[in-house]
């Protein structure tokens, strides 16, 4: 599967907000399960330029967000389409995904957060090559949640010898 990434459009925002509907505990990711944090998705101008639309084929297969944490370092934010997670394609999509972050912003490493119960998560940024780094208690969806820290170095391209 090949994917395609440009700036998240409004109606792109707005589709993952409101038709995103994740299951079980997976509906923890839901955007309307935080106010505070749909609010914040669906504004444009906190978006920004670093909110990016995942699509293929034309449809829209999920997001991911990229801030620069300091000169070296870029975060990420990801969700897929609901309907995609669980089925062994995840891999891909974080790979395609680190493939853009180091192309477009060629970080020396790249970090994450991720929900500590998400196993199947943290399997897959595993296999991506991310080790935890920590953890930290986030209050969020009307709770306080442990999140696992997650990190990848990033091999020096270009450098001289």
């Amino acid at each position: 599967m090949t994917h395609q990434f440009a700036v998240l459009t409004q109606p792109q925002a707005e589709t993952i907000a409101y038709t995103w509907h994740y299951e079980g505990d997976y509906a923890f990711y839901n955007m309307e399960a935080d106010q505070d944090d749909l609010a914040e998705f669906l504004d444009a101008e906190q978006r920004g330029q670093s909110v990016f639309a995942i699509t293929s084929d034309e449809e829209l297969v999920g997001f991911v967000s990229v801030a620069q944490a300091d000169a070296e370092t870029v975060d990420i934010g990801l969700g897929m389409k609901p309907d995609l997670t669980g089925n062994g394609s995840g891999r891909t999509f974080v790979t395609s995904i680190l493939d853009f972050v180091k192309t477009t912003y060629s970080p020396h490493r790249i970090t994450l957060s991720v929900a500590a119960f998400n196993v199947r998560a943290i399997r897959v940024y595993e296999s991506c090559g991310f080790t935890q780094t920590g953890s930290f208690q986030q209050a969020t969806n009307g709770s306080t949640f442990t999140f696992i820290q997650m990190e990848r170095q990033e091999s020096p391209q270009n450098q001289p010898f």
